[in-house]
């Protein structure tokens, strides 16, 4: 399908190259308006899952009595994981950094639970209706409350793989957090739809209206049922006046009353792949080259990265948009089914890793 996988040549990379080129999804009917990347993003984001999934949602307290919010896809069948059972694979879902929950990133989950998956949706403090009751939201790469998550996940399924994925600007939060963790991350693999690799190039260089005015939209409508709380910190009316994702991001984390903070301090603590040396789980990365929102592929991807890092993998696609990848026929979106596969393929290729070196499982 006109795709390259860049990466480090590994016995690994090998195993994925061989059964990427065996899946369908690689090989099925493309969206035919190719050079439209505006059209197939809002054809993905616009079109509704099918079928409708049911959530059950679950808040999980932090250390300092903030909330996040863990929503559980039990499909439209009504019985939680789609028939998996107690070490069926858990997928834990993380979408953009505004918080919004897209169809397309349902139809993962929904997809997922057709195979077995346990799919669960990651919120951020006070994102898609999850309470605020600290003054404090997440900044764009602090994986602090992601890794709370992640370790809850872990004690209630001790004996499931666990896996994630991202969409867009949420692998900035994903990819800050394998770096951070390293080899103690809990994950046995991930992967990014569309990833933001350089957060701040990509707040600074601004994004097409059709993007970002609806983001921003979506943010505010958000904060602003914590405005009174959110008082205590930040300048409200200058928040909500914002009129870039960059001036809101800015007036969020960088001029609070408390501990105000340069722009260049910010990104030094938040840069999506500030520790990317230290990741030590295998991460695919699926981008086209027309993503009208990240950018340029000559300024925005990191090639270096997936050149010299066993563990980074760059499936790169002449077309897509962002978070499109549109395709005819059922599931819409090939995309999904090449970061299925994907998970098929590290598992395969673990178990067979295990029994050639006569290790045991790990519990």
């Amino acid at each position: 399908g006109h795709c390259r996988l860049l990466c480090k040549p590994s016995a690994l990379a090998q195993h994925l190259v061989r059964s990427l080129a065996r899946s369908a999804a690689l090989r099925g009917r493309r969206w035919p308006w190719l050079r439209w990347p505006q059209l197939q993003m809002l054809w993905q984001l616009l079109q509704p899952p099918e079928p409708e999934p049911v959530v059950a949602r679950e808040l999980l307290q932090l250390p300092d009595a903030g909330l996040v919010a863990l929503d559980w896809l039990v499909g439209p069948w009504g019985a939680a994981g789609g028939g998996g059972g107690i070490s069926s694979p858990v997928l834990l879902l993380i979408p953009n950094a505004a918080g919004k929950v897209t169809g397309g990133l349902l139809q993962l989950g929904l997809r997922a639970l057709e195979r077995g998956f346990i799919p669960v949706i990651f919120n951020r403090r006070g994102h898609n209706g999850c309470p605020l009751t600290t003054p404090r939201l997440q900044p764009f790469g602090d994986p602090g409350d992601l890794r709370e998550a992640v370790t809850y996940l872990r004690c209630r399924h001790p004996s499931a793989s666990l896996l994630a994925v991202s969409e867009g600007s949420g692998s900035g939060l994903l990819l800050a957090y394998l770096g951070e963790s390293g080899s103690s991350s809990r994950l046995a693999a991930a992967a990014c739809l569309s990833p933001i690799f350089r957060g701040r190039d990509w707040f600074e260089a601004g994004m097409p209206w059709l993007y970002e005015w609806p983001l921003l939209l979506h943010l505010k409508q958000g904060l602003s049922r914590y405005t009174g709380a959110l008082a205590e910190v930040v300048d409200t009316d200058r928040l909500l006046g914002s009129r870039s994702l960059r001036e809101l991001e800015e007036t969020l984390f960088c001029r609070t009353r408390s501990r105000p903070t340069s722009w260049e301090s910010y990104w030094e603590r938040n840069e999506p792949l500030r520790d990317a040396d230290e990741a030590a789980v295998p991460v695919l990365c699926l981008c086209s080259a027309d993503d009208p929102v990240r950018g340029p592929p000559a300024r925005s991807l990191p090639r270096e990265l997936f050149r010299s890092s066993p563990y980074f993998f760059l499936l790169l696609t002449p077309h897509g948009g962002h978070c499109g990848f549109p395709r005819r026929g059922p599931g819409r979106c090939w995309a999904h089914e090449a970061v299925l596969e994907y998970f098929r393929a590290m598992a395969e290729f673990l178990r067979t890793e295990e029994r050639r070196k006569g290790l045991p499982r790990p519990r």
